[in-house]
């Protein structure tokens, strides 16, 4: 049985979620607030947010290349756990904890052995699952099974929102609005990624409120 699973994101007026662009945007603190009224236990980046935020510059590397196969290691029990989407395994960390929370990375099973080695010397979580990719369901699954975790913030990039979307793993999308305009050609938009010709999903307004710094605060629900 899977968690909740709330997209929690900030996001321009036209939908971008670059997070420099954003850092020039009027207030914007009300973003944490309602993240924090969520209780979530677990908090979800792909690959390219944690590269560019947390992660170190260099990535892993090995000449062994023997795929880990499905594999589950709990580094220690937490109430709550910074997760990390990593399909290949490549990205390398300074601590084995994030924001003061334990880091948890989830990866497919054609990364490499020896990428679980290095986590599991870290004193990392990690959940492989999922041949070509990263088995987005059963890793939810595990998540909750396994780790206890009951709440997930899934927090971006567009690219991992775009393929838990497209999973159907979402129950609630909430976005919060900034007074900004990006506009530059090529940015992330907050779900991003699918290929072409991929359908529309539906949904409805739950909730909308705004603050007095601007920012507009929308909640959706998947339309059934």
């Amino acid at each position: 049985m899977k968690p909740f699973i709330v997209c929690h994101m900030m996001a321009s007026i036209d939908g971008r979620i670059d997070c420099d662009m954003l850092e020039k945007c009027p207030g914007g603190d009300c973003y944490y607030d309602v993240l924090d009224s969520y209780k979530c236990q677990a908090f979800i980046e792909g690959r390219v947010s944690r590269a560019k935020h947390t992660a170190l510059p260099e990535k892993f590397q090995t000449s062994d290349k023997t795929p880990c196969g499905f594999s589950v290691h709990c580094a220690v029990k937490s109430d709550a756990y910074s997760v990390s989407i990593d399909t290949h395994g490549t990205l390398m960390w300074p601590y084995c904890k994030i924001d003061e929370k334990p880091l948890l990375c989830i990866v497919s099973e054609d990364a490499p052995a020896a990428y679980l080695d290095y986590l599991k010397k870290l004193g990392a979580s990690y959940i492989a699952v999922g041949k070509g990719c990263i088995d987005l369901p059963r890793a939810m699954d595990i998540l909750n099974t396994k780790f206890g975790i009951k709440r997930v913030a899934l927090v971006g990039g567009g690219n991992i929102n775009g393929a838990f979307l497209d999973a159907g793993l979402i129950d609630e999308i909430s976005m919060v609005y900034g007074p900004i305009i990006d506009a530059r050609k090529g940015m992330v938009a907050a779900f991003d990624g699918l290929p072409e010709g991929t359908e529309p999903r539906l949904f409805k307004l739950k909730k909308c409120k705004q603050f007095d710094d601007g920012c507009v605060w929308m909640t959706y629900v998947p339309k059934k």
